[in-house]
């Protein structure tokens, strides 16, 4: 971002954005790659802090069910307007509680979801599903989606931080490659495990 940012900059100093609506096409780039640039930081600062143990996790009972309804109604607004329908399932007890905390479990979600939508590729309608299932004293929460999928080459490394399936297309998604990282450390974090298929 930092990149465009000096590049698009440069192009209003000398002059070279010489109409109004060039000028305003700039200056949107700009704002545009100063907010990537944000997002990066702050992902950055935010692994950094979980990579060294720095972030306090505040577990509590969580009833499962109630808890995914509420991320999936949160996100729900949100994704109709770029097309995507969000849905939930699940085969858990509504009495089913885990130990969890709630803001690091909603950014897990965030990122998986967000991911989902980013890399839909160009289908005209999105599906994302999150179902709950239950096994051997755990909760199991998949997300599928009906995007582009990841090469099976690529699947052992997506959780690892700064990595990118594909660079040229990541690079135009934006991204950090810091999002599945920071989950699978809060997963982690909980006692679970983290994995995708494709």
């Amino acid at each position: 971002p930092l990149t465009a940012i000096k590049g698009y900059a440069e192009g209003l100093i000398d002059g070279v954005a010489d109409t109004p609506e060039r000028r305003e096409k700039y200056l949107r780039t700009i704002f545009a790659k100063a907010s990537d640039m944000t997002t990066l930081v702050d992902e950055l600062s935010f692994y950094t802090k979980i990579d060294t143990n720095n972030i306090p996790y505040h577990f509590e009972k969580v009833q499962v069910n109630d808890y995914f309804r509420d991320c999936i109604e949160d996100s729900s607004p949100e994704l109709e307007l770029v097309n995507v329908e969000l849905s939930f399932e699940s085969d858990i007890a509504e009495e089913t509680y885990v130990l969890g905390d709630r803001e690091q479990l909603r950014r897990v979600m965030n990122n998986l979801i967000g991911n989902a939508v980013k890399y839909r590729g160009n289908k005209e309608k999105g599906m994302i599903k999150v179902c709950l299932t239950q096994e051997d004293g755990l909760v199991r929460v998949g997300v599928t989606d009906n995007g582009i999928g990841i090469s099976e080459s690529a699947l052992p490394y997506v959780f690892e931080r700064f990595y990118r399936a594909d660079t040229s297309r990541n690079s135009k998604q934006g991204g950090s490659g810091l999002g599945l990282a920071i989950a699978r450390r809060i997963i982690e974090e909980h006692g679970g495990s983290i994995w995708a298929e494709s």
